[in-house]
This record gives C-alpha cells, sequence and structure tokens, in this order.
C-alpha cells in the first residue's frame, strides 16, 4: 500500500522546502532527510558519505540532564573531538581537522578563525543537527574536517504551542556551584502563516573539580564560570501556495562574564613574574571594563520556489551577522626599556553579509544543483591596555583601560563562487555522484603598526613606529568531489568517494608582525623586517581525502562505519612566543575509522556505542612523525544503555578518551566518565534529572592539555591547568502546550 505524505518542513540553509514524495508506509521519517550534504533534501540512504542526524530527543535529553553543547556533539558525534567545558571549542576537529559550523546554512566560521562557534546559540532553539563527516567542497572553505549545520525550530503543529523550561545545575562543593535557567517560546501557525519567537536564558556559578577545589578561570580563551548568556530567535514565514514560500529569522545571543571572582596571580603578579604556582588562587574582587563574552546578532531572509523557470526549484537567502568577541584579561611584558609586567585584553569584531542562490533540476536518473555564493566579511581587533599601577596592586583582579590601541590589522574579504553538483543513477541500484567548486578570494589587509610598539610609544618609549604595509591579495581555488553509491535497498548501502575541501591561514595573524628597532634620533621604532601582503600572499591549502563506507537500518539495528585518509600538502602551526599563524610545506595526513552500532529492542532497551580512531602524522623530510598534540585529535569511544518503559525513561553512557602522545613527549591523558540520565513525563510535562561525571573523575580537560603546550614558553603550567567539573546534578522541569 502506497502513502503520499508532505515533507514539509525541511530547512535548506534556513529556507522551508517543501516537497511531495510517494514510498511506502516504511518511509524515511524527517529526521532522515537533510540538506548538509547536498544544500538540498536528500534522504540519507541516497548520500555517498557519513552522515549523522542528532534529533530534538537526543539533544533535549542531554541538555535537560545538563550536558553542555560542545560536550553534547562530542559523544553524539563519533567524527568529533570531546569539547572543553569553556568557552572556546578551540581544536574540537572532526577528524583531526577544523570543521564548518552553520545555523540554518549561515556559517560562523570567519576568515579570523576564533573558535566561538559553538558559543553561539541556546540548546532550546535547536531543533536537529546534521552532520557530515570528512573534507567537503559543497560549502567553500573551512569544511576539512567536517560540517554542523544546526538548524533552529519552527512551529511544530498548527495553531498556538509553546514550551516552558526551567532547570537547576550543581555539584554542592561550594556556596556558588550552581548554574540557573529558564527558557520560554510561543509560536502559532496557521495555513499561510507562521512564527515562533524562543527565549533563553542561563546563569552559571563556580565551577568545582572532582577534588572539590575550584577550577581556576581560563584567562586565554576565557571559561563560563559566572556566566550570563541570553539566546532570543524569533522565526517566521509565509507560504504563497504550494510553490512560493518565503522565511525570515532574527537572532539576538550575548553570553558574558557576570561575576566578581576571578583568579589571583599574586601581588605585582607576581605568579607570573617569577613563574611561583602557589600564589595562584580564586579570589573576589574581580572587575574588567571591558565586556569579557560573545555578543552576536544574526538575520536570514530566505525565498523558495518550487517547481518553476522550467520546472526547477529555485532558493535565495539573504543573511548578515555581527559579533563582538571579548576577551579575558592576560598578563604579558612590555620593555620600556626595562621589562615591565601588564595586563591586556583583546576585543575583536566581526561582521559579514552573504548571498546564495540556488537551482535544482531532476531529470530521469539524474538531478543537478548549481549556485552561486558571495561573501562580504570585515575583521576588526583592538586591545585594551590596563592601568598597570591597579593591575599590580591587585593582581590582576582590577582591570581599567588606560589605553585603546590596536591588536590586528583591519581586514576586507570578498568571496566569489559558483558551483555544480550532480547525481546520476548508472543503474537501479548504482549511483554516481560528482562536482565542481570554484572560488575566488580578495583579502585586503590595512597597514598596521606592531602591537607591541603602539604599547610602548602609548607607556612613552619610543615617540612614533613605523607601520607595516598592507595591501591586497587575490587567489582562486578548485575543489572537487565524486563518489559511487550502490544500493542494495533502501536499509544497507556502500560508498567509496573523493573529496575535497580549503582552509586558509588567518590573515589578522599571519600578517602584522614584524621586527622593530628603536632609532635613538628620531624616536621612531623602525620597521627592520616584516611579514607582509606583498612578500607572502594568502594561498589556499587543499584537503585531499578518500573514504569508504557502509551503513544499515533494519529493524531495530542501526549502523554506520567509514574508514577514511585526508591528505595535505601543507599544515598551519602556530609560533609559541609571537602566536602567529605559520604555514608549513610539511605533509599532513590524517588516517582512521568513525563508526556507531545500535540496536533498539521492542521491550523498550536500547544499547550502542560509537568512536573514532585515528592518527594524525606530518611529513618531516621524508620521515612521518606524530602531529603534535595542540593540533592532533585523541581517539575515543563512547558507550550507552538505556530503557523507556511507560512515562520513564534511563540512559547510561560512558566516554573514554585515549591517550594521546607525540613525538616531543606532550601528551594528552586517557580518562574515562559517565552519566546517568532519567526522565519521568506525565500529564503537566516532564521532569529530568541528570547526573554528570557520576563517579567524580579527577583529570584535565584536553583544551587545558594543549594551552599548556601552546603557551609553553610563560613557564608556569599550572597558570593553564583546567580540571573538569566534578559530579554535577541537573534537574529540569519542560511543560509543552
Amino acid at each position: 500500500m502506497k502513502k503520499h505524505y508532505v515533507v514539509a518542513a525541511l530547512l535548506i540553509s534556513g529556507a522551508v522546502f517543501s516537497q511531495t514524495t510517494t514510498d511506502s508506509t516504511n518511509a524515511k521519517s524527517i529526521e532522515d532527510v537533510v540538506i548538509v550534504a547536498s544544500r538540498k533534501p536528500t534522504k540519507i540512504s541516497e548520500i555517498p558519505g557519513t552522515v549523522w542526524v542528532v534529533q530534538k530527543e537526543k539533544i533535549q535529553e542531554q541538555v535537560k540532564s545538563g550536558v553542555p553543547i560542545k560536550e553534547m556533539l562530542s559523544i553524539l558525534i563519533p567524527s568529533m573531538d570531546i569539547g572543553p567545558q569553556g568557552r572556546t571549542n578551540y581544536g574540537q576537529n572532526m577528524r583531526g581537522r577544523s570543521a564548518l559550523i552553520m545555523i540554518d546554512g549561515v556559517s560562523l566560521n570567519s576568515i579570523r578563525t576564533i573558535s566561538r562557534q559553538l558559543d553561539a546559540i541556546d540548546p532550546f532553539n535547536i531543533e536537529r543537527i546534521e552532520v557530515l563527516s570528512g573534507a567537503s567542497s559543497i560549502y567553500g572553505g573551512n569544511a576539512t574536517g567536517g560540517i554542523i549545520n544546526i538548524i533552529t525550530k519552527a512551529p511544530s503543529k498548527k495553531g498556538i504551542s509553546g514550551e516552558t523550561e526551567v532547570g537547576v545545575r550543581t555539584g554542592f562543593m561550594g556556596s556558588d556551584d550552581h548554574d540557573f535557567r529558564a527558557a520560554q517560546s510561543i509560536a502559532a501557525k496557521g495555513e499561510k502563516l507562521f512564527g515562533r519567537l524562543g527565549v533563553a536564558y542561563q546563569q552559571n556559578g563556580g565551577v568545582y573539580g572532582a577534588d572539590q577545589k575550584q577550577v581556576l578561570t581560563d584567562i586565554t580563551q576565557t571559561d563560563l564560570q559566572y556566566n550570563q548568556s541570553l539566546d532570543i530567535l524569533a522565526t517566521g514565514g509565509y507560504k504563497f501556495n504550494n510553490n512560493h514560500k518565503i522565511t525570515a529569522s532574527v537572532q539576538y545571543y550575548n553570553s558574558k562574564f557576570n561575576g566578581d571572582r576571578s583568579l589571583y596571580l599574586g601581588q605585582n603578579l607576581a605568579a607570573f613574574t617569577t613563574k611561583n604556582a602557589s600564589l595562584l588562587e580564586m579570589r573576589d574582587g574581580f572587575s574588567s571594563d571591558k565586556n569579557i563574552g560573545t555578543e552576536r546578532y544574526m538575520g536570514t531572509l530566505t525565498y523558495n520556489g518550487n517547481n518553476i523557470l522550467g520546472g526547477q526549484d529555485l532558493y535565495v537567502q539573504l543573511a548578515t551577522r555581527g559579533e563582538k568577541l571579548g576577551f579575558y584579561p592576560f598578563p604579558g611584558t612590555v620593555k620600556l626599556p626595562a621589562t615591565t609586567s601588564y595586563m591586556s585584553s583583546s576585543q575583536q569584531n566581526t561582521f559579514y553579509s552573504g548571498l546564495k542562490a540556488l537551482l535544482s533540476k531532476s531529470w530521469r536518473g539524474l538531478n543537478v544543483t548549481y549556485g552561486v555564493d558571495v561573501d562580504f566579511e570585515k575583521f576588526e581587533g583592538n586591545q585594551s591596555v590596563y592601568d598597570i599601577a591597579k593591575t599590580m596592586s591587585s593582581g590582576g583582579l582590577i582591570n581599567e583601560t588606560k589605553y585603546s590601541l590596536g591588536r590586528y590589522p583591519t581586514n576586507h574579504s570578498e568571496s566569489y563562487a559558483g558551483y555544480v553538483q550532480a547525481k546520476y543513477n548508472i543503474l537501479p541500484k548504482l549511483q554516481l555522484n560528482g562536482g565542481v567548486r570554484y572560488q575566488n578570494m580578495n583579502v585586503k589587509v590595512d597597514d598596521f603598526i606592531g602591537s607591541q610598539q603602539q604599547t610602548q610609544v602609548a607607556m612613552g618609549y619610543g615617540a612614533s613606529a613605523s607601520v607595516i604595509p598592507g595591501g591586497k591579495s587575490s587567489y582562486n581555488v578548485t575543489l572537487a568531489n565524486a563518489g559511487l553509491l550502490y544500493r542494495f535497498d533502501e536499509q544497507h548501502q556502500v560508498w567509496g568517494t573523493f573529496s575535497q575541501g580549503v582552509s586558509l591561514a588567518d590573515p589578522s595573524k599571519y600578517y602584522g608582525i614584524g621586527v622593530y628597532a628603536l632609532n635613538a634620533g628620531t624616536g621612531n621604532w623602525d620597521v627592520t623586517s616584516s611579514i607582509n601582503v606583498k612578500e607572502q600572499p594568502l594561498q589556499a591549502i587543499k584537503t585531499n581525502q578518500f573514504e569508504a563506507g557502509y551503513r544499515i537500518s533494519k529493524g531495530g539495528l542501526r549502523g554506520q562505519i567509514a574508514g577514511f585518509l585526508s591528505t595535505s600538502d601543507k599544515n598551519i602551526a602556530v609560533d609559541r612566543t609571537t602566536f602567529q599563524i605559520l604555514v608549513n610545506d610539511l605533509k599532513l595526513r590524517n588516517m582512521g575509522i568513525e563508526a556507531e552500532v545500535s540496536y533498539s529492542m521492542t521491550n523498550g532497551v536500547y544499547f550502542g556505542a560509537s568512536g573514532l580512531l585515528i592518527q594524525s602524522q606530518v611529513d618531516n623530510k621524508g620521515e612521518w612523525q606524530k602531529q603534535e598534540i595542540y593540533n592532533a585529535s585523541p581517539s575515543k569511544l563512547v558507550t550507552y544503555i538505556g530503557y523507556n518503559v511507560r512515562n520513564w525513561s534511563f540512559r547510561f553512557q560512558s566516554l573514554q578518551n585515549f591517550k594521546l602522545k607525540d613525538d616531543i613527549n606532550n601528551e594528552i591523558d586517557g580518562y574515562n566518565t559517565s552519566d546517568l540520565m532519567v526522565g519521568y513525563r506525565f500529564n503537566w510535562g516532564k521532569f529530568n534529572l541528570g547526573i554528570q561525571n557520576i563517579f567524580n573523575t579527577d583529570y584535565q580537560t584536553i583544551w587545558s592539555k594543549r594551552s599548556q603546550v601552546l603557551y609553553s614558553s610563560y613557564g608556569i603550567p599550572e597558570l593553564f591547568n583546567y580540571k573538569v567539573r566534578g559530579r554535577t546534578f541537573n534537574l529540569s522541569y519542560t511543560f509543552e502546550f
């Protein structure tokens, strides 16, 4: 018996794509249809690649049990690294390389590679998350490890509906060890018009480790202790008829430090200047006149037309995004001419606008999707240098701006791209996929005076400083992909693919650094050498990936496994003294296996396991060496078992991170942590109880280990020793109407 139904809420990068399909009564559900792999609705069974869909129920089970979004993704996505518990997702790779993260198809990655893409949305406003593992050319740059597309919520049923959520989280380890959250949504849906408004608020307290000691504030990337977040998302649309629809969304997100307790560095910053870690402690009395956190707005306007322009489907999206990222006060030294310690922090702002246009046409056995992407972006980075006397006397707790200076050169970028993607059924069960993308990048970098010299001149050492010349840099890149998919049936598929992705060095950290010498006669800091646009133009760094995989979805059994090899002729590194981005002519390869298998029984019991086995190596003069741990990904294994019975739900999950060691004896320790989740649904809502780190395991976060390597020149690794949160309890209540 055939069944006709309408897939009515498929978001194509923010647009609603409506299409009528015919299938059996065992048809795939909406969650099994994704757009992340080909920019249009496609069944997972027709995709030659590793695709994961994190459904709303899975997201809410984790979140309402207290699991933050970065940790949730590392548990539910096999290819993704274990996330830190702070603000940053720096180094949280997929298959050992960087990921492109989007909200409704709008990229959160910028030409300035700041890792706060996951400090961008509250899970309360997330409908589902689509993930494509591995290098991809579908969406352009920064997708060398994979793509994560966060799909936001829209009204789920006709009429008026809404959702209320409140929750509290604590480890019972201190008077300030408690987080509170509340969220509310209201939605309406009619025959033609729909809209939803969601507001989520959270206030965090202190964080304590398994040893019952407060975790040190992360002064490198900022953490989420005493953090206050507000996420406001409004979505609306109008359906003219079955072939024409328009959708708009506006989001405001503000996640900032909101407390007065932080890291004390000793009188006159002695812990930093004398490398005396015993002076480090958490104290009250912190203040800063600069915002520490993330403030972002984003707006989209999309149009979707079906069966127009000769039977084609048309999608057009306009998007804008602005973000202001404030960093924590960080200690440093400056020569005046005696070496003097001081504190400063940076403010880094990005402004983006873009246009995406796509057309798709199907013939017998052939589908062609083609389009253009146009992107414009501006980045500016400033820094506040704080009053030295107040900083020193307070041990770094009181920070009042004395000088507002430049931190990175301002840059403007323009990107123009065209692409075509096609699939053809060679045989009824054999499908050929392929595509090509051509992209032109133009970057303009402003003249810039080195930030160190700006600080010296502001403090009276030298009268002026010469600029490091900016300029324009332009380059082109062509990316291709090809794959074969064999469909035994709807339940079994096997595939083999070749795909390319691209990344580039961050221009703001690549340029603007020079060697200066003070001219005693003029009092000017003269540039003796520098990395500038004219002599060192930017270049694209391609990643080539080969993959073979198999998946099954039959009865209660679901499984997917893929082996991959990713290679590139260059890799990006960091100078640990200047923190400048470096592009090395060293080959990099990542190889491994990612997989998940699960089984659901008819009595409500389910269980499964997922994991990533990976090795990352750099070719140094013909010898393959282990990639350093601040870039490499450790292997991991996740196991879980659950039981759904009547109104109850139970889930126990365990995460095993395996030890990772490089060839210079840097090491990320292995550890195991487990969570328990319990839910009960009754007539007036649902209660969720979660216990994270149930066995109170004591260990450092992966970011902590990486930061100790990156900031090794400071000679005080204890300053970057960030413990994971100890045993934590989360209780939440949700009511839907």
